[in-house]
């Protein structure tokens, strides 16, 4: 049974993001959370589903955050409850799920995080570096710098071809006002004279840390049509898990889970790569995004360079890509930051950056987003239509 054009992405809930010093995890989950439910017009009441993003270990002065203590603050009893322990990205199959199976009628999945004000950062720093931390390997970046420095070496990528990502999706920051990066344009040279994180990245090679939240909220597309505003339509999903951990990996470079779980969006979608009119990517580094369009069929291996140059990403290109701004320049939020961005543009919510004449961009029937965990180790790809 195919689940196309079943379930919708009916709402949306921002809070402030960037510095918010003062503020709990918590709280950010319950203002998206609240934020998403009133947009939709639905009442708390309704929310029979809740979902939270992965895990993270607690501040020091915080209770440790579960989906549980979410329902609670918030006043609901949902039938259906949700947390992944660990980077697998599968809240929107599990949504999509209970949907299905009939536990439930509207579901929020939220995200929020005090990252930059608390010492939870520190916490996963240490999660992330475990028993690597000896060899002088801490967080993500390094990481994320091994499948990048070997696709260097396969298929002459690198900063050259990094750059117009990192510019571009600054360029789309600087048309949202709510963007950490609003009003910091930056240059090719900008980009190329920033420090080193972990070679082969430089700073604007790496996502935000911010502090805020984000929820949306899934129902079927008959509710959907009764709701506020016109839903984002789910036409495609599909997931891949390909290893366990980056450095144990078959195949480094690539390609990465988002091959399979692209190939079977778009068959149940039943389109091809060429009908995509933009693309919402997770974008935890710049590689991220390089290898998942790659690894999504818009270039082979090797052409990204050129696929990327002469603004095909910004605005006015032929492909927009992460217009928000993305992870590196909007604001951090894991999967949400893509996904609520596609629903949005879907919904034709999106002011200045909203994709068609504003923008010098085609309307958008279709858009693909991406969802990514760990280091390449988990994909889920998913198709919006317009109704």
């Amino acid at each position: 049974m195919s689940l196309k054009d079943k379930y919708a992405i009916v709402g949306v809930g921002y809070t402030q993001q960037g510095s918010v010093p003062g503020r709990t995890s918590l709280s950010f989950h319950l203002e998206a959370c609240v934020s998403a439910i009133a947009d939709t017009g639905l009442k708390k009441d309704d929310i029979d589903g809740l979902i939270c993003y992965r895990h993270f270990p607690a501040s020091s002065d915080e209770n440790d955050l579960t989906p549980f203590k979410v329902a609670e603050h918030l006043g609901i009893s949902p039938r259906y409850i949700y947390q992944d322990a660990n980077c697998s990205r599968s809240n929107l199959q599990n949504a999509v799920g209970a949907l299905e199976a009939g536990l439930c009628n509207y579901v929020v999945i939220s995200f929020g995080h005090n990252a930059l004000s608390s010492d939870s950062l520190f916490y996963l720093l240490d999660e992330f570096s475990g028993d690597d931390a000896v060899f002088g390997h801490f967080g993500a970046t390094g990481g994320y710098a091994l499948p990048a420095r070997r696709a260097m070496h396969e298929y002459q990528t690198g900063p050259d071809t990094w750059k117009h990502i990192a510019v571009g999706q600054r360029k789309w920051a600087c048309l949202n006002p709510n963007a950490v990066m609003y009003g910091k344009p930056m240059t090719f040279e900008d980009y190329m004279n920033s420090k080193w994180i972990v070679e082969p990245f430089r700073v604007p090679d790496n996502c935000l840390v911010n502090d805020g939240g984000r929820a949306i909220i899934m129902t079927s597309l008959e509710r959907a049509r009764d709701l506020k505003h016109k839903p984002a339509v789910i036409m495609g999903l599909g997931a891949h898990h390909p290893c366990l951990d980056i450095k144990y990996a078959t195949a480094m470079a690539g390609p990465t889970g988002a091959k399979k779980a692209s190939e079977e969006a778009y068959k149940m979608a039943g389109i091809t790569v060429n009908d995509v009119d933009a693309c919402e990517i997770y974008d935890c580094f710049t590689y991220t995004v390089e290898v998942t369009l790659q690894d999504y069929g818009f270039f082979e291996p090797g052409q990204g360079e050129d696929w990327f140059k002469g603004g095909t990403i910004e605005p006015g290109g032929r492909m927009p890509v992460n217009t928000s701004g993305g992870q590196l320049s909007e604001a951090y939020f894991m999967g949400l930051t893509p996904l609520s961005e596609a629903a949005m543009q879907i919904m034709g919510r999106c002011g200045q950056r909203q994709l068609g004449p504003k923008t010098k961009t085609k309307e958008p029937e279709i858009i693909i987003c991406s969802d990514n965990g760990g280091i390449l180790q988990s994909h889920s790809c998913c198709i919006l239509r317009r109704l």
